[in-house]
């Protein structure tokens, strides 16, 4: 009888002494959570290893660490798009993500380190509720605006800014695309009472002469006119937004600015009849020669609405990354107001949005100068005085009321005396021998009315200077109330100083 070979009865040998193995090593798996959340000029900690989903782990810190570098590694530019700071911690017993916002608002995907995909996300909302902004940004004629990023889609962001938000980046990339839409020749067939181009004699044998009607040429001809396909498109998409936009109404009367944009921008396709763009038409669109940025935009937002992700309804699929930024919002707020004050007094107003402000410093040599210019936010020209307004969206004022000029750190008295030596620098470029240099910052409502009652909204100080005399203003403005209201206070109080 022949043997097994001695391999054979060594591996069988090895099965019946083998020991049980063991449970297999439990993967990592992303939690459901999928955002960072925070709020402007704020700060948050997660911890790395719930947000990574690592407690599982043979190791769970050391894992979440190494996690946390990698985020914070490739999501780097990002982060500087909302100017977030993010850096990893360890408190003893955790793996922590210190989060620190400052002046932008906005939503973005972030890269996963476990997936190396854009599964999760960043969202920084304002401090200040959107119920107050969205009327806000209507009131100023849209000043500025939330800006869509050229980023990929950002799941789930969508549920956390109000929903018209969308939509009115959506329509403001409309209208530009319908003001720089160019004209092309189309080859195009009608009947005419003269003839143009080519006579199709086969169609007015069998068709216009035996009626007798003569004088009815079918002709084809080029002819220079709109892009109708693509006017189509815009036309349905605008549609599609207008539909979505009208279940929002009770938002405020905002809501209904974006409707009558709307509605304009259909006057501007009412021409040409809706369709819903093919599959791959788009694209096709966009890979025709000499096409600039408005039209690529343009481009983005058909496909978003086409395929709803940048409809002001609810919708469960990916969301548009954008951005906006609450420091040139606040000014642009302020700018309203005090254009309220000027209409009143009979002041003239220039703005540093305008350009209107600017004063350039020349260096010598000229290679080692730094800053090149001085521009103030804004300058009311008056009879008897003028007033330098310079905007600050920080949380300066709110502190101050809480805990007084002891109380505050050493950080913050250093960042408030820059902001009271930038508004003072200010006061040389003009040459009123009164003026007011006023430092506005945000608040609350309910701050706002509660100094209007006690009569200190408005902080004083003069400083000697001869010949001229040089005011300084502290005061605050609310982020969520019509501009009139605001500016009544702000007359009233230069009123005072005209008839001193």
């Amino acid at each position: 009888m022949v043997g097994k070979p001695v391999a054979s009865r060594v591996r069988a040998a090895a099965r019946r002494h083998r020991t049980p193995a063991g449970p297999p090593l439990n993967a990592i798996r992303p939690t459901q959570e999928i955002c960072l959340e925070l709020q402007d000029h704020s700060r948050a900690i997660r911890s790395a290893v719930e947000f990574f989903g690592s407690k599982n782990s043979a190791d769970p810190q050391a894992q979440a660490a190494r996690l946390a570098d990698q985020f914070i590694k490739q999501n780097s530019p990002i982060f500087q798009l909302l100017q977030v700071d993010i850096h990893r911690d360890y408190d003893g017993t955790d793996v922590l993500l210190n989060i620190e916002s400052h002046s932008a608002v906005g939503a973005v995907p972030l890269l996963s380190p476990l997936t190396a995909r854009h599964d999760l996300g960043l969202v920084v909302q304002p401090r200040f509720p959107w119920a107050g902004i969205g009327p806000m940004l209507a009131e100023m004629g849209w000043l500025i605006s939330p800006t869509p990023l050229k980023l990929p889609l950002l799941k789930r962001s969508e549920r956390r800014v109000p929903l018209w938000v969308l939509s009115f980046m959506v329509l403001s990339r409309f209208k530009a695309l319908l003001d720089r839409l160019d004209r092309r020749f189309e080859v195009t067939t009608e009947t005419r009472s003269a003839p143009k181009g080519r006579i199709e004699w086969t169609q007015y044998a069998t068709r216009q002469m035996p009626r007798g009607d003569f004088l009815s040429v079918p002709c084809t001809f080029p002819d220079l006119r709109d892009d109708r396909h693509l006017k189509g498109a815009i036309r349905f998409a605008v549609e599609k937004q207008l539909q979505s936009l009208e279940t929002q109404c009770e938002q405020g009367a905002f809501v209904h600015r974006l409707i009558a944009l709307a509605e304009s921008l259909l006057q501007k396709v009412r021409g040409v009849s809706a369709r819903r763009p093919a599959m791959g038409e788009v694209q096709t669109w966009l890979r025709q020669p000499l096409r600039s940025a408005i039209f690529v935009e343009g481009m983005q937002a058909i496909d978003w609405t086409v395929e709803e992700r940048g409809l002001a309804g609810l919708s469960d699929l990916e969301g548009i990354p954008w951005t906006m930024p609450m420091e040139q919002f606040f000014e642009a707020w302020v700018e309203t107001i005090i254009r309220n004050v000027a209409q009143r007094t009979g002041g003239f107003l220039k703005t540093g949005r305008r350009r209107e402000t600017v004063s350039p410093l020349a260096w010598e040599p000229p290679y080692l100068g730094s800053q090149r210019s001085l521009v103030p936010d804004l300058i009311l020209e008056m009879e008897n005085v003028t007033v330098i307004v310079d905007a600050k969206y920080k949380r300066h004022w709110e502190e101050l009321q809480d805990g007084g000029w002891s109380g505050q750190t050493d950080e913050l008295r250093e960042r408030h005396r820059a902001d009271l030596l930038q508004v003072l620098a200010y006061a040389n470029l003009v040459g009123a021998r009164d003026v007011v240099c006023c430092l506005v910052y945000p608040c609350s409502m309910t701050t706002w009315e509660s100094l209007v009652r006690r009569g200190r909204l408005f902080h004083q100080s003069e400083l000697p200077n001869r010949g001229r005399r040089v005011r300084v203003w502290l005061t605050a403005m609310p982020m969520c109330v019509a501009a009139e209201r605001v500016a009544s206070p702000f007359q009233d109080q230069l009123r005072s100083i005209q008839s001193q």
